[in-house]
């Protein structure tokens, strides 16, 4: 059985890595998901693509994975741009703003 050992990105609704530090242990789907007839929802007998296990760090989800003779590929974040504005948001509002207000 196949495990992915990754680092998550961060939510695209905020601004904080809150939880995009720890590492996640996920299995690969064992079968494909199939469309029920009468519903119309997606679903699969695979029990495993329900689990997720975090880690702190990622030699802790190796060894587990390691310790229960899992095969693992472990991807890598990448890792972002500081975004370091020179008055932050703050600077939109200063009295002696250079530019014109545009809005």
């Amino acid at each position: 059985m196949q495990a992915r050992i990754y680092q998550p990105s961060k939510s695209a609704m905020t601004s904080g890595m809150g939880n995009a530090r720890d590492w996640i242990l996920e299995y690969a789907p064992a079968e494909a998901r199939r469309i029920d007839p009468l519903m119309g929802w997606t679903g699969s007998g695979d029990m495993n693509g329900q689990v997720r296990l975090r880690f702190e760090t990622r030699e802790a989800a190796i060894d587990y994975a390691e310790r229960n003779g899992l095969a693992y590929a472990v991807e890598a974040r990448k890792k972002r741009r500081a975004n370091i504005r020179p008055q932050g948001y703050g600077g939109n509002f200063a009295h002696d703003r250079r530019g014109a207000w545009t809005h």
